[in-house]
């Protein structure tokens, strides 16, 4: 009797799994496609001016593939590019000179903040200090991207070019990680695909929705929309630094667009576990906003949607019954079928979408390892610096 009771128990938990993804696919804005692309866009009359912002620590190592395509963008406006060397010991700044000297292009400025103060992140500090050295240009848009992102030489013209045609405040492209290591096959598209989950891009770009988020490696700013919406001072303690901006313009009243990238690419390596563990658990737990109840909600809600189904197929394989292994079957084949957009986009072997729930799985554990961090008083982690826990963090108004 126990027995019967406990089976027609995980059937049912199965039946809430399936439907949870029945909802996913056709109820959360069609987050799984990947076409969404930089929109329409005709070239203005008169180009504006830009100032690039690129804060970079410690980036020697990416620097040569990555500035020398900043510098050769194809622009028909003034443009230029300010490289702001958040405190490297690798010889960051001397490096970007030298890259400047032999590749030509656009003018680079190349300078320092120091180390920022009390409730400031240090990415944010140095992109208010290379936001403070624009803005003596003047510029009508700012680009602030991140040291290891690679452009196209149209890319800046594509973008100034959208946000114009479609009257956007910020046009963000979610850049194309590097996906070479085996690590990096499992890891990354799916890192791509849940951040599309909880943030689906079509919602971000539509007037009068609340969703709101950015790709910090590729986010084209209007400069008076900046100043509006205090960016960024008013997100100076954050630690997922382009989800607060692209809701600190939307709290403005500015548009946001978010979608993914053609030809905008990172060339940052992650070829061990390791390296990929640090990337998403030094943040995961702020995006739950540090909240013990919705870490419980987010471990359980991975578990549901994305351990339940293989777990049925075992059960009901194994003698659960024939229900329970349909029915996890239905559920892990949606699971699988929306991924395979995302491993598409990322030029993938298509049997990599049913391991999706081993990958779910790390990260759940990297979730739990981020709140785990964050109590232990770690705070979070980024480029040799530990971040105090931001109630630790005193407001300077």
């Amino acid at each position: 009797m126990g027995q019967t009771a406990a089976v027609s128990a995980f059937l049912w938990i199965t039946v809430v799994s399936l439907a949870a993804w029945c909802w996913l696919l056709l109820g959360q804005g069609f987050f799984w496609r990947t076409d969404v692309r930089l929109p329409r866009r005709r070239e203005p009359e008169e180009w504006p001016s830009v100032c690039v912002v690129v804060p970079a620590r410690d980036e020697a190592a990416v620097l040569p593939a990555s500035l020398p395509s900043l510098l050769a963008q194809d622009y028909p406006g003034r443009a230029e590019v300010f490289l702001v060397d958040d405190g490297s010991t690798d010889g960051t700044g001397v490096l970007a000179r030298e890259l400047a000297r032999r590749h030509g292009g656009l003018p680079l400025t190349v300078d320092s903040p120091g180390e920022p103060p009390a409730g400031w992140t240090g990415k944010l500090w140095a992109v208010r200090y290379g936001i403070g050295l624009a803005r003596a240009r003047g510029p009508e848009y700012l680009l602030l991207t991140d040291a290891d992102i690679a452009h196209a030489p149209d890319s800046l013209r594509e973008l100034v070019a959208a946000a114009r045609t479609g009257g956007f405040d910020v046009v963000s492209q979610m850049a194309r990680l590097r996906v070479a290591s085996l690590w990096e096959r499992l890891v990354v598209p799916a890192f791509v695909y849940f951040f599309a989950q909880l943030y689906p891009f079509r919602r971000i770009g539509r007037r009068g929705s609340r969703t709101a988020a950015a790709a910090g490696g590729c986010v084209l700013l209007r400069a008076d929309t900046a100043e509006r919406a205090r960016v960024p001072e008013a997100i100076r303690h954050a630690v997922i630094d382009d989800v607060a901006l692209a809701r600190a313009v939307k709290a403005a009243g500015g548009r946001v667009w978010l979608g993914l990238a053609d030809r905008v690419d990172s060339v940052r390596p992650y070829p061990r576990l390791h390296d990929l563990w640090r990337m998403v658990s030094r943040s995961a737990y702020a995006q739950l906003r540090h909240q013990p109840l919705l870490l419980l909600g987010t471990v359980a809600g991975l578990a549901l949607v994305y351990l339940v189904p293989p777990a049925a197929v075992v059960v009901g394989a194994a003698g659960g019954g024939t229900a329970i292994a349909l029915v996890g079957a239905s559920a892990w084949a949606v699971m699988a079928g929306t991924y395979l957009p995302m491993l598409r986009y990322y030029r993938q072997p298509l049997w990599l979408a049913p391991l999706l729930p081993f990958t779910a799985f790390l990260y759940l554990l990297m979730t739990v390892d981020s709140a785990v961090q964050h109590y232990r008083g770690r705070g979070a982690a980024w480029k040799g610096r530990t971040y105090a826990r931001p109630d630790a963090v005193p407001d300077e108004g």
